[in-house]
């Protein structure tokens, strides 16, 4: 198994230094680790020089920066021309990384979502009709821009469509090139816990831990593992070999 992690940009022979800790990990449990040109890669530039430092055959998973879904399956097409195969597919990233993808397996266990197919005002409209009045949270296929909460994420009123465009309006402005399919309104809810953040195998649960914005916050209840598991299996499909 190959461990692929992003080159650091200043020393491209070395990891990241934010996946340092993971690739000596892999290294220490016998796998091989490899480095590619995360920016090369993001920006649709020479695929085959991103990969060009990626040695040996057989599988391989990716841990590094998102990538667009293309991105992701011109990065798999190359590695598989040097006999390497991500284990997670371009179609099962595709699945998992856009809000589409992944709605209806998850749909019994997150908040009501709707969305658009483009950028436009109309889109945006239909969108916030079919979700109905109340607060929602706006974000593309991809990614939210939380940080910038009041003015590109949060909406108090989807029956406001004023409010509603120019919150739209500010998202697509930060977002620029990187905004991915069209808008998604995400109904509005309170977490009754802290966050965290799951990782599963093939269908199984294999470590649960905080999330990045709140690294010593710990939930006050457990996570329902048990009914969970299906749901994933459902969405990724059958394990690779």
């Amino acid at each position: 198994m190959i461990l692929i992690v992003p080159a650091n940009p200043l020393r491209p022979r070395r990891p990241d230094e934010h996946f340092v800790a993971e690739a000596e990990a892999a290294r220490a449990a016998g796998f091989q680790v490899a480095v590619v040109d995360h920016d090369a890669l993001a920006r649709g530039g020479d695929v085959r020089r991103a990969v060009a430092s990626v040695s040996g055959t057989g599988a391989a998973v990716y841990r590094g920066w998102m990538l667009r879904s293309e991105r992701y399956a011109a990065f798999a097409e190359a590695l598989a021309e040097r006999g390497v195969v991500l284990r997670t597919t371009a179609e099962q990233y595709r699945r998992a990384h856009e809000l589409p993808g992944w709605y209806a397996a998850l749909a019994a266990v997150t908040p009501a979502s709707v969305w658009s197919r483009g950028s436009d005002q109309a889109d945006l409209d239909q969108a916030r009709v079919a979700l109905g009045a109340g607060p929602a949270l706006l974000r593309d296929y991809t990614k939210s821009m939380k940080h910038y909460w009041d003015d590109a994420a949060f909406i108090p009123e989807l029956d406001d469509a004023v409010a509603v465009w120019t919150v739209a309006s500010r998202f697509l402005e930060l977002r620029e090139d990187d905004f991915v399919g069209g808008f998604v309104l995400r109904r509005f809810e309170r977490f009754t816990s802290a966050e965290v953040r799951t990782w599963w195998v093939n269908g199984d649960c294999v470590l649960i831990g905080p999330h990045p914005d709140s690294p010593n916050e710990r939930p006050s209840v457990e996570v329902d593992l048990e009914s969970l598991a299906p749901m994933i299996a459902a969405l990724l499909g059958p394990p690779r070999p």
